[in-house]
């Protein structure tokens, strides 16, 4: 006898074939062929994007208004043929404007502030930078994958560090002084007043510097573990004429001296050792001093990391971040830690006070006291 009950597949919403294989539906088949399509155009355009910032077609645009594909090479003395193609892949992608009567190209306002202005918050450029460097360390991910070892930041390309301040300026410019070191309980007045800061994991000194000018009252150094950095952000000082400025190589648990504020950007969850770093901090920290953490945004579970910012974060945690930790034989926070996964670091690093005291949507911004 055979009961005339449909059979139940095991799961729910997708049928069987006679083979006993999963049905495909035909229609969530096509929208992921879809979703592909455009993930695919992003990938092989972001190149593009890069060499457009490098040719400085963006800023052409942005300065000197529309322009023909023959108008633009005779601009910037560039090939028409090549710029005939860019401009048609940018427009296609809605990162540049076409106007079909006259055959122009041009950058709205918007597409300006991402794509050719330096001093803007939605500035992006940094981004696509840092994606040209790491890929060009892919073999050495392919190798780490199936060792399991780590690739210390100094042996990506050098173009790596240039990346990672063009990236990250933009916030700190647009959030650091304003919103969040107001946020911290006393530091303002502190540092108004003469007191000591240390950026520690400064790589080139964006932050260090952006602190420097605003409290020039201040003392503020600057610390890496990464030799050639230093160097860099020492020229920077010397060029800015600051004079409560310098930076000195070390890493997170070699650092000297009592500071009134101890600022980690971006830089917590690449290190090896965070709870070493943390009890370092505490040990540096002056009395009623605030050690402040900027780290990337995240939720707590992973399921609500499954964002845009999300997925751009695990993948440069993925290829950078992780990879950089490993390297140093310890902990690997990753770039999604979450605020539980932070303030347990904080709290095993010996730290009484610890709280979420500003975020942005790519930004927590922690503050610890003793």
């Amino acid at each position: 006898m055979h009961s005339s009950t449909p059979a139940r597949s095991s799961h729910a919403g997708m049928a069987a074939n006679q083979n006993g294989a999963m049905a495909v539906d035909p229609a969530k088949l096509q929208a992921f062929v879809g979703k592909m399509l455009g993930d695919l155009g992003g990938a092989y355009t972001a190149p593009l994007v890069h060499l457009g910032d490098k040719l400085g077609l963006y800023r052409d645009l942005a300065s000197n208004g529309p322009a023909t594909s023959h108008e633009l090479a005779e601009r910037t003395g560039l090939s028409e043929r090549y710029l005939r193609e860019w401009l048609a892949n940018q427009a296609a992608s809605g990162y540049i404007a076409y106007d079909p009567p006259t055959r122009t190209f041009s950058l709205a306002p918007e597409q300006a502030m991402v794509f050719a202005d330096e001093d803007s918050p939605a500035f992006m450029q940094g981004a696509f930078d840092m994606l040209v460097s790491i890929n060009e360390s892919l073999p050495r991910h392919e190798a780490a994958f199936r060792s399991g070892e780590g690739i210390a930041w100094g042996d990506h390309s050098a173009c790596l560090f240039c990346a990672v301040e063009r990236f990250f300026r933009p916030a700190y410019r647009s959030h650091l002084i304003g919103e969040w070191l107001p946020a911290l309980d006393g530091v303002v007045e502190r540092l108004k007043s003469g007191g000591r800061v240390a950026d520690v994991g400064c790589g080139h000194g964006a932050s260090t510097v952006m602190i420097a000018e605003a409290f020039p009252e201040a003392e503020v150094v600057g610390f890496d573990s990464h030799a050639p950095s230093i160097e860099h952000a020492n020229d920077l000082a010397r060029r800015k004429g600051l004079d409560n400025l310098r930076f000195e190589v070390a890493d997170a648990q070699s650092y000297r001296g009592e500071y009134d504020l101890i600022a980690f950007f971006d830089s917590l969850h690449d290190m090896g050792d965070p709870v070493g770093a943390a009890w370092h901090a505490k040990s540096r920290l002056a009395k009623g001093g605030s050690w402040m953490l900027v780290e990337p945004f995240a939720e707590d579970r992973l399921e609500d990391n499954f964002t845009p910012v999300g997925r751009l974060s695990y993948a440069a945690s993925t290829l950078a971040c992780v990879p950089g930790a490993l390297a140093q034989g310890g902990m690997a926070l990753g770039a999604q830690a979450g605020p539980a996964r932070l303030l347990g670091v904080i709290r095993q690093g010996g730290f009484g006070q610890a709280r979420v005291a500003a975020q942005t949507p790519f930004n927590l911004v922690i503050e610890a006291k003793l």
